[in-house]
């Protein structure tokens, strides 16, 4: 059997382990095609088309969005973001959903609903800038996946060919918020798997020159204890940006080990914050209050503010209401979340400098 045979094979046999260990693979159905794309649109499954369901698919689809823009897979512990999450569906665009066939692991059919979502981007993107979280610019470079597999018999270099084996870790590349690459196959190529195994990056980096951009997440998947192991290098233009290990009894899991440890160090190089205003205390006039019952409504929406950490009044003048709000991301922060439907900035006084909002009936 000629060895390229031999690869696709034993590729598809460790693919077939996977399946079997951890349950099903989705497949669409034929007829319905809905799918996300892009990094304001989210997947997350659902138990039911019900409008609890909606609204926690919502969450978690926000919380999708937000850790692809930002690279950063634990956004969601972020000051003001569970407050966001919280109101997901003010920022959902549109929303579909598609029915997805599997097997189990005994091969029985299965079936599940997934929440297919598409949010607004300028609302996110007021939201990031608000909130003063990093944001990940695109374009966003494809970096060449480089990895060789052994499964007790030699490394095996994965190529473009054999893309399904290595699902895991380009679908988790997908959900951080960027695609991976995979090297054609050429003879060189494959012989590279040597390379990788010794840990000499400037012979698997001279190998993928041919590819743009310069950039090559490198790593060795192997049994190891009854499991298995995953060692990976991000290597960018040259420069080893991180290096990580991964154990797990699923292969699975030891594989998109990958793409977590890439997206968290491409992140940390090429995320920036959106410049905000210094988190503290700030004075600004409300107008328009005039009953208990436009205060409670103005102190209740401004405790609902991401932005807003906390509020006290300080006095009541004819201009209006003082209150002192602890803002997150000072005063352009809560430019940026103030609704117009409910405050309306009027102007500056020009004594404090304090800025004037008309609560709007």
């Amino acid at each position: 059997m000629p060895h390229a045979t031999r690869i696709g094979l034993w590729l598809a046999c460790l693919l077939a382990g996977c399946l079997l260990a951890g349950g099903a693979w989705a497949q669409r159905v034929e007829g319905d095609r809905a799918q996300a794309q892009g990094l304001y649109e989210a997947e997350v499954r659902v138990n039911s088309q019900n409008e609890a369901e909606r609204r926690s698919g919502f969450s978690r689809g926000l919380a999708q969005v937000l850790s692809k823009l930002s690279g950063d897979g634990e956004v969601t512990s972020r000051p003001g973001v569970a407050r966001e999450l919280r109101r997901a569906g003010d920022y959902v665009e549109h929303f579909d959903y598609r029915q997805d066939e599997g097997r189990s692991a005994t091969g029985a059919p299965t079936f599940h609903t997934t929440l297919v979502l598409r949010f607004d981007r300028g609302a996110v993107d007021a939201m990031t800038a608000a909130l003063g979280l990093p944001v990940w610019p695109e374009p966003r470079a494809r970096p060449v996946l480089w990895l060789a597999i052994d499964d007790g018999s030699g490394p095996r270099l994965v190529t473009v060919n054999q893309n399904n084996a290595v699902r895991p870790v380009l679908d988790r590349a997908r959900e951080r918020g960027f695609g991976l690459g995979l090297p054609r196959g050429s003879a060189a190529e494959q012989a590279a798997a040597g390379a990788i195994w010794r840990g000499d990056h400037a012979a698997v980096a001279r190998l993928s020159a041919r590819y743009a951009p310069p950039m090559q997440l490198v790593g060795k998947l192997y049994r190891h204890n009854g499991g298995w192991r995953s060692d990976w290098t991000m290597v960018d233009n040259g420069r080893v940006l991180s290096e990580w290990s991964h154990e797990d009894s699923n292969v699975r899991v030891a594989m998109a080990s990958g793409a977590n440890g890439a997206a968290d160090a491409l992140a940390r190089r090429y995320a920036k914050a959106t410049e905000t205003g210094p988190q503290g205390s700030y004075r600004l006039t409300f107008t328009g209050i005039e009953s208990a019952h436009d205060y409670i409504r103005l102190s209740g929406y401004l405790q609902g503010m991401s932005v807003v950490q906390g509020l006290s009044p300080v006095r009541a003048t004819p201009s209006g209401l003082e209150l002192e709000l602890d803002l997150l991301t000072g005063l352009p922060g809560f430019r940026q979340l103030a609704d117009d439907s409910v405050l309306v900035e009027q102007e500056v006084l020009l004594d404090t400098g304090s800025p004037i909002y008309r609560l709007v009936r």
